[in-house]
């Protein structure tokens, strides 16, 4: 049994100050500021003062983190259980992008596709992109797919298929043609079974349509490291685009599995997410604690969840464009976080992981807001904003931002009313990132910021974020009753209920 050792912050914690009382030193407004890059960090308006953020400071270096941080960076292999290194920051580096064969090849296809030179089985230039994945081959290039969709590079109907209920793929094929239709198949290994199921369906869809003897492989990409099982599925070698076995999937949109959004938004821009990650990997590496971002994000988080007990946490993006953020990052932090053993393998008596959650700005406001201002439990929302967008969307964006500090003033300083129904207690703890503007490159350093915020958690919980086995096991099982397996009597039950005809 791995136990805690945070004795001083466990005692701060019995005794924390109130948001009202911390934010009217200023040392401490001049303290709970950062700055970066286009990037403002403010997170003044929490249940914190500089004792406990120097404790929180101290307990970060009493544990593996400045150990695992050059480790991840010089390549060695801190995922324990799997024996692998973790190469995601390497991959975005400009150093490397410039000189990997598989970018080239990328860039190539992107541009011929985009520009009608690649073409479908009949001739027609390509009008349709579906990416078939799942998990990690989904969440992050249908986050940047939605929300850069404005961009004028943007190009092609894009479509996303990752259920494997029948229903999420005719739903898409309804609104495709198969002459004008590039399917996109994303797993790492070419054995993901929802994956594999849908593009059966599809290759299916496309000989139905335009014939048996069709040469289906003008409509076939595939990213994968498994190149022999692509090809044996129909994928031309030249539309193949492999990555590195140290590329987890929650982590991999910075790899070929972003060829999707190298196709809808253009090569120049899936670089600038790109460049934009690398410069937050610079900011995390260099900058030290109290003025780092990620790691200050980190310390808060732990301090709530850890010390606190708090369970969950609101993502509150202050842009629709950003709609599928939250479930981009529940993903990356409760897949890496959730555990209950160490790195060694002992159990932990502590708690980690939490439960994000999240909807865009002003919608939540008539949601679950609520909740945060007058409810029960202790809910710490991080709040993101952007200062700048279109001009002609400006003023609509002003009008956002003056709802957010809106939401901020009423979680932290409430308003008193003898009225037990209209009394706001406020102490409601947040943060605000606020963004200089809203383009590719700025999503890419906010990716990498959360990035960075799990790695760092992970390293204070002493657990290894880079692996998944609670998600292996649901597969297993599945796998295992496809195959006739029997399962225990009450499951059995049940499934006697699914084969029975109404």
């Amino acid at each position: 049994m791995t136990t805690h050792n945070w004795p001083e912050l466990e005692a701060l914690g019995q005794s924390r100050p109130t948001i009202s009382a911390v934010t009217a030193d200023p040392d401490w407004l001049e303290l709970s500021e950062i700055s970066a890059p286009g990037i403002y960090f403010n997170f003044s308006h929490h249940q914190l003062n500089p004792r406990i953020s120097a404790a929180l400071v101290e307990a970060l270096g009493r544990s593996p983190f400045e150990d695992l941080r050059q480790a991840m960076i010089s390549g060695d292999a801190i995922n324990l259980t799997e024996q692998r290194a973790v190469g995601h920051c390497r991959i975005r580096t400009s150093a490397f992008v410039a000189d990997d064969a598989t970018h080239a090849a990328m860039r190539a296809f992107t541009e011929a596709v985009r520009s009608g030179e690649h073409r479908g089985a009949t001739g027609q230039p390509i009008e349709h992109v579906v990416n078939i994945g799942i998990g990690g081959s989904d969440f992050g290039p249908r986050l940047m797919c939605h929300a850069l969709a404005d961009l004028p590079s943007a190009q092609f109907c894009m479509h996303f298929v990752a259920n494997v209920d029948g229903a999420d793929l005719a739903r898409v094929l309804r609104q495709c043609d198969p002459e004008r239709t590039l399917f996109v198949i994303v797993s790492k290994t070419f054995t993901t079974l929802e994956t594999l199921e849908n593009a059966r369906h599809a290759r299916d869809w496309l000989r139905v349509r335009l014939g048996e003897d069709a040469d289906l492989s003008p409509q076939l990409a595939a990213v994968t490291v498994a190149t022999d099982r692509a090809e044996a599925f129909g994928v031309n070698p030249h539309a193949i685009f492999g990555f590195s076995e140290d590329i987890g999937g929650r982590f991999s949109l910075w790899s070929s599995v972003g060829l999707a959004i190298a196709l809808h938004l253009g090569y120049d821009s899936f670089r600038a997410l790109l460049a934009g990650a690398e410069r937050m990997d610079q900011h995390f590496v260099n900058a030290p604690p109290e003025q780092n971002i990620p790691i200050m994000m980190a310390l808060i988080a732990f301090w709530y969840g850890t010390i606190i007990g708090a369970e969950s946490g609101a993502i509150i993006p202050y842009s629709q464009r950003l709609e599928l953020l939250p479930s981009f990052l529940q993903q990356l932090e409760m897949e890496s976080l959730g555990k209950s053993a160490s790195r060694e393998g002992d159990s932990l008596e502590y708690q980690t992981g939490g439960v994000l959650w999240g909807q865009p700005g002003t919608n939540a406001q008539h949601a679950f807001f609520q909740l945060l201002h007058q409810g029960r439990v202790l809910i710490p929302v991080d709040f993101i904003g952007f200062i700048e967008v279109e001009p002609e969307l400006q003023g609509q964006q002003d009008l956002l931002n003056q709802n957010m500090l809106a939401q901020i003033s009423a979680l932290a300083y409430g308003d008193f009313s003898t009225d037990p129904h209209r009394h706001y207690p406020g102490n409601r703890p947040s943060s605000l990132l606020l963004f200089d503007r809203f383009d590719a490159e700025a999503l890419g350093q906010l990716v990498a910021l959360y990035e960075h915020k799990v790695f760092t958690l992970a390293a204070l919980w002493n657990i290894n974020a880079f692996d998944q086995w609670g998600v292996e096991l649901g597969k297993r099982l599945a796998k295992a009753m496809g195959e006739g397996a029997t399962p225990e009597p009450s499951i059995e039950r049940i499934l006697k209920r699914l084969s029975s005809a109404p």
